[in-house]
């Protein structure tokens, strides 16, 4: 069955979101991240910068979530806490993108959502530890922390979100039909590989 749908999960600085980026741009496909974001905020109120950080990463019963669990329309969480409630919008909307148009969508357990549709292909991207840690200090700057400390927090959230709500481990191969390290391919050359695998080709450009 030709592939409509490609999912990227990856690794903090593995250039998974500008490989799918790249993707969507080739393909005339639409693009999903911050974009996907947008669309949870308009259903659930939710502020996005709420939603960019519990909409991937662990799930918390802080009190911060179970104090915006009592705002809004009563009776609409019925009783989760905000992460939860957020996870049910968030796979909502995802399966709403999905059936609305060929699309590129970036982490957020999509991979685990579309599941079972025969017309997506998922891919996860990963790359050696001193190769994200150059480049997240070449693109985000330096922090208090060191790279790698940066590295690891963030992937064990991404992490233990994804078990969370899936049940699956997060970056194991048998989970995705494709995992590349783009440390050692090139975050340039992963674009081709993926299309390749899928079986897609990019619109030829017109003059």
């Amino acid at each position: 069955m030709e592939k409509k749908v490609i999912t990227v999960s990856r690794e903090f600085g593995s250039g998974g979101r500008s490989i799918a980026k790249e993707l969507a741009q080739r393909l005339g496909w639409s693009y999903y991240d911050k974009e996907l974001v947008k669309e949870v905020a308009a259903k659930t109120g939710f502020d996005p910068a709420f939603i960019e950080e519990r909409g991937e990463f662990a799930a918390t019963k802080s009190i911060l979530s179970y104090a915006l669990a009592g705002q809004g329309t009563p009776g609409v969480m019925r009783g989760m806490s905000a992460s939860d409630f957020l996870w049910c919008m968030q796979r909502d909307v995802i399966l709403e993108l999905a059936e609305k148009g060929s699309c590129v969508i970036v982490g957020r357990c999509a991979d685990y959502i579309l599941r079972e549709r025969e017309d997506s292909f998922h891919v996860f991207v990963h790359a050696p530890m001193a190769f994200r840690a150059e480049r997240i200090v070449r693109l985000y700057g330096e922090s208090e922390r060191s790279p790698e400390q940066r590295l690891q927090e963030k992937d064990k959230k991404r992490r233990v979100n994804y078990k969370h709500y899936t049940g699956r481990d997060w970056g194991v191969c048998q989970n995705y039909h494709l995992s590349l390290d783009s440390g050692a391919l090139g975050v340039e050359r992963c674009p081709d590989l993926i299309l390749t695998a899928a079986g897609l080709s990019a619109p030829k450009q017109e003059g």
